[in-house]
């Protein structure tokens, strides 16, 4: 038998009732009844059951107000909070954005290099072609509207391997530029001028000027942990955007072709085969370094790739352009590597050992300074270089960034230690006055 609850709230007689449909009602809208205009109100005739659980019907609003009202201060609270960077309605990020339009308005500026001597038979590239992408596809930069690229040296070094000093040729590479409207267009490229000491090599064009869009030059000084952007043609495919950030700066590399660079750029943007030549940007679009080598166990990225930095580019390629070569105070000295420092027996970091010379003339041998030559009792170790003009020098790199703060013609103090023997643990400190000269190849 169903009770009404009555002014007091209190049920006629105890008991329980069946279900009723007011009750599906009261529960689907939460103990309310709907009105007809979609809102609902509480229902003056409400039915409960006999046990009177109208006190915890109220017991439970009271409640739910409370965790209502506990909801209303937490988002009060959370709205006190700066709220986190939200995302474009595009849904990229600022930093994103920044990347998307960098890429749109450089890539034009990177372009695909091939040399000569390895496109296939048909005269075309191939991304699969594992000869191409060893070596000889590679990327430049364009760097001014009259149609010179700048690429690495070891890019075409094949074709360069092939031209007789001095003689001149009228192609050596093809490029391929995009155009605005994102078609390719390929052009034969001449050699203007190369520096296998720098791995930098300059090329022209004859492409309309209004194709030629020259990469825009960094003047602000690079810093470690900030962002990054490779453009490139990593296996033959053009146009590929790598991003990273600067992982450290006054790094020594050997390029492929085996010449020293200090002061290279280190970052983990992805660089792979391909890449050597191509920009490395900062995110405002400029142009850093020249995409040149990678630390590699399988010859593909491990995420520590170098560049040559921006003022060695701008130092060499105006040399390039205008006299074909570029000149470089030297020692003409070959420097010993670590294994051939164990081998003697001779502490890493103890100075940097002289091999021997790049010329049978070389200013350091003229001075006086002693080669690694051999003797009865044993390999004798050349001598070690650990200071020039009042530099200290560790190792190689020490020496050749110390001689290339001079120019040609200048006269430094060069000071050694120098083993008279095999084996000799007490060498002996000695300095000559050797006269830079320009470097020769």
């Amino acid at each position: 038998m169903r009770a009404r609850a009555r002014a007091t709230g209190v049920p006629s007689r105890p008991g329980t009732r069946a279900r009723t449909r007011r009750d599906g009602r009261a529960r689907a809208t939460g103990g309310q009844r709907p009105r007809r205009d979609g809102s609902s109100v509480v229902d003056a005739d409400e039915e409960f059951d006999d046990d009177g659980s109208r006190a915890r019907a109220i017991d439970r609003r009271r409640a739910m107000g409370a965790i209502a009202s506990c909801a209303m201060t937490t988002t009060r609270a959370a709205r006190a909070v700066p709220a986190p960077e939200m995302a474009s309605a595009r849904g990229l990020s600022a930093l994103e954005e920044r990347f998307v339009d960098v890429f749109r308005e450089a890539s034009a500026s990177a372009v695909n290099v091939v040399d000569l001597t390895i496109l296939n038979a048909s005269g075309t590239q191939s991304a699969f072609a594992g000869s191409i992408v060893a070596e000889g596809n590679g990327t430049g930069v364009v760097w001014d509207d009259e149609g010179h690229v700048v690429s690495n040296y070891h890019v075409i070094s094949s074709v360069l391997a092939t031209i007789p000093k001095g003689r001149k040729t009228s192609s050596v590479a093809q490029v391929t530029i995009q155009a605005k409207d994102g078609s390719n267009r390929t052009f034969p490229a001449a050699l203007v001028g190369a520096s296998k000491e720098k791995d930098l090599v300059v090329l022209k064009v004859d492409a309309p000027r209004d194709l030629l869009r020259p990469v825009k030059r960094a003047s602000e000084e690079v810093r470690v942990g900030s962002a990054v952007l490779a453009i490139g043609n990593p296996f033959g495919f053009d146009h590929t955007l790598t991003t990273g950030v600067v992982s450290g700066l006054n790094r020594t590399i050997q390029s492929q072709v085996g010449s020293l660079i200090t002061g290279a750029i280190q970052t983990d943007a992805a660089i792979n085969p391909g890449n050597s030549g191509g920009p490395l940007l900062n995110s405002s679009g400029q142009l850093i370094g020249i995409n040149t080598a990678i630390f590699t166990p399988n010859g593909s990225s491990a995420g520590v790739g170098f560049a040559i930095p921006i003022d060695i580019v701008n130092n060499v390629v105006p040399q390039l352009i205008k006299n074909g070569e570029a000149v470089f105070p030297s020692l003409e000295i070959k420097f010993g590597d670590i294994s051939m420092l164990r081998d003697l027996q001779l502490p890493v970091g103890s100075g940097a050992l002289v091999q021997g010379f790049t010329n049978n003339d070389s200013p350091a041998a003229k001075a006086g300074i002693l080669a690694t030559r051999r003797a009865l009792a044993g390999l004798v170790p050349g001598d070690c270089i650990i200071e020039v003009d009042g530099q200290p020098c560790a190792v190689a790199a020490d020496v050749i960034r110390a001689v290339e703060r001079r120019a040609v013609g200048d006269v430094v103090d060069v000071v050694v230690l120098r083993r008279e023997r095999a084996g000799d643990e007490r060498p002996k400190r000695q300095t000559f006055n050797v006269t830079l000269v320009h470097a020769r190849e």
